[in-house]
């Protein structure tokens, strides 16, 4: 007979905190393949059924109903903080904690654009929740490298989303004219990466070393425009 499937608690508190963090948007197909993948191959499933991508969509898409079901609460000011695992020690920091032997997906899954200079980081942790008065919703990110002095609220829906990828040389035909890149840039004051538009693709043939195409890119925060090669290139995982 086949085993009925159910998530780990320790699975369940990870996705409960992604839900939280992302205030309450169910995310993309391949958010879900890579958090499936994340849970499958953990010393906690070690004998247990692997976890599938539509599993893990149609356990973000039953939360987002239920939530949507609920009353919605009195206007105002709200915080909520993250919950501490339990299992973890009392000087562990206020953040997604969860159980030994499974990774924590939340830092490994996204990146958050800094208010201060509009570049965008890895998320090292969310830390906090709140709706404000207008019912937007922010979190509280620690960048991945970054120490707590670093730390900011940033707005779920314009400066939260799921890590941008790194393409192969091989993928290079991925990148079309117009789509959305976050491109790393280097000049005499900083090496970050930006949110940039292609506007021009220069295909050349490749060689031994790997993709030799040049993009021409127009960088959405100031409208400069580079022509970069690939390596310097990620895109975004809707396309």
């Amino acid at each position: 007979m086949a085993s009925v499937f159910e998530f780990l608690e320790s699975e369940i508190r990870n996705m409960e905190n992604v839900f939280k963090a992302t205030g309450g948007k169910p995310p993309g197909r391949e958010f879900c393949h890579r958090v499936a993948q994340s849970f499958s191959y953990t010393v906690r499933r070690a004998g247990k059924p692997l976890v599938y991508a539509d599993q893990v969509q149609n356990w973000f898409e039953k939360k987002q109903e239920e939530l949507e079901a609920l009353v919605p609460c009195s206007p105002g000011f709200k915080e909520f903080i993250v919950p501490k695992n339990t299992s973890t020690s009392s000087s562990a920091p206020e953040n997604c904690q969860i159980s030994e032997g499974i990774a924590d997906i939340t830092e490994l899954l996204f990146e958050a654009k800094s208010s201060k200079d509009d570049a965008w980081y890895d998320v090292g942790s969310f830390l906090r929740h709140r709706v404000l008065s207008t019912g937007e919703r922010e979190v509280r990110v620690r960048f991945a490298g970054f120490g707590s002095e670093e730390d900011e609220w940033v707005n779920v829906e314009k400066g939260v989303r799921e890590r941008s990828i790194p393409l192969e040389a091989s993928e290079c035909h991925r990148v079309k004219v117009g789509d959305l890149v976050l491109c790393f840039r280097e000049d005499d004051d900083e090496a970050i990466y930006y949110d940039a538009h292609v506007v021009e693709i220069q295909q050349r043939l490749h060689d031994i070393t790997g993709c030799t195409c040049h993009f021409v890119v127009r960088f959405d925060h100031d409208n400069v425009e580079e022509t970069v090669n690939l390596k310097r290139i990620c895109c975004r995982p809707t396309q």
